[in-house]
């Protein structure tokens, strides 16, 4: 089974729920698939990660439109690639970065601060 994402959204839409999501929470990923469903084990890893120091992460499924989630996150961390974690509307990074903060002991700090 091969999953097509849906391109649907105006740009303009997803620019707006971008800034509101990071706006809004503390803790924002933006990732394929859902919290219960992640869609790549980028993702999920990321959502892994997180949840070991938060419940309270938002988690945004950037696969209903998944070009123009690329271009509206490009903006706030010049990078294109899912999954984007921010922090306090800081970007922190995706998966890599996170697992390279938690084995140095930084990423708790960073996420309970």
């Amino acid at each position: 089974m091969t999953f097509e994402p849906n391109e649907s959204l105006p740009q303009e839409e997803v620019d707006e729920r971008v800034d509101e999501a990071i706006e809004a929470n503390e803790v924002v990923l933006f990732m394929k698939g859902t919290e219960i469903m992640p869609q790549c084990g980028y993702s999920d890893r990321a959502l892994t990660l997180l949840k070991q120091y938060r419940e309270d992460v938002e988690v945004v499924d950037t696969l209903e439109s998944l070009d123009e989630f690329r271009a509206a996150l490009e903006r706030h961390s010049d990078r294109e690639t899912i999954p984007q974690t921010f922090v306090d509307g800081e970007f922190v990074g995706g998966s890599d970065i996170l697992k390279q903060l938690d084995e140095r002991g930084d990423l708790e700090p960073k996420l309970t601060a």
